[in-house]
């Protein structure tokens, strides 16, 4: 696949597939005419690091756990730093409940006609 359509599938710019091949994230080989060329599983490698991306995680985290994503080979220590990546997940989606849960009540409260919302501490202040 090219890298335009390996961008289109996975709903990323080229650029941003540069990136990651630049990070060592994934890799590409070249066509005769100097071309990027991916393998069809590329939109499913970019879809899951834009995942992990967006749950935070650096592109050096990242790099570490792709491996073991894909092969299931994993060291103890990976184990004990994917733990502690899970519940540093866990603690931040405690924390956008609880801030969901807020918006809920504003939005109650303030659907009701003549319902004056209480001013409360922000979550996490």
């Amino acid at each position: 696949m090219r890298i335009g359509e390996v961008a289109a599938a996975a709903r990323v710019s080229t650029r941003a597939l540069r990136y990651y091949e630049q990070q060592g994230l994934i890799a590409s080989s070249r066509s005769a005419g100097g071309q990027r060329l991916y393998t069809p599983d590329a939109v499913q490698r970019v879809r899951w690091i834009q995942a992990l991306y967006a749950a935070g995680l650096s592109s050096q985290t990242i790099a570490e756990f792709l491996p073991c994503a894909h092969t299931g080979v994993v060291t103890p220590e990976m184990v004990a730093r994917l733990r502690s990546e899970r519940a540093r997940l866990d603690d931040h989606m405690r924390e956008l409940a609880a801030t969901r849960a807020q918006l809920d009540a504003v939005l109650t409260a303030t659907s009701e006609p003549g319902v004056a919302w209480p001013a409360t501490e922000a979550p996490g202040a």
